[in-house]
């Protein structure tokens, strides 16, 4: 079987690789990094190099990270939010018609 030259864009900057150019990095942001590269094979090289193992983990085997919270005053708010806003986290609450986005940084605290 004849071996599949196929094209793949790489950034310069990071080494995220697409099948088609784009103007902007989706993973560092930088713009017109991207270059041609062929690649000879099979077509599944670049996604080979992309695969994550996932492993698969029982729920009452999560470990559970201590993040502090900033309680609102607001039982049942803060009952949702899993005991008040997280440091650094971007919350989108919905009221009606309404939308409010809140960023905490608790440095402005």
């Amino acid at each position: 079987m004849a071996k599949k030259t196929s094209t793949v864009f790489v950034c310069s900057e990071c080494g995220y690789e697409s099948s088609k150019w784009l103007g902007k990095c989706p993973a560092c942001g930088e713009w017109n990094k991207f270059y041609e590269e062929k690649v000879v094979g099979n077509g599944s090289s670049a996604k080979e190099k992309n695969k994550v193992k996932n492993e698969v983990i029982p729920l009452n085997q999560v470990e559970k990270k201590n993040t502090i919270r900033l309680q609102t005053g607001v039982k049942e708010l803060d009952r949702v939010l899993g005991g008040g806003f997280v440091q650094g986290s971007l919350t989108l609450l919905r009221w009606g018609t309404g939308n409010w986005k809140i960023n905490v940084d608790f440095a402005d605290l």
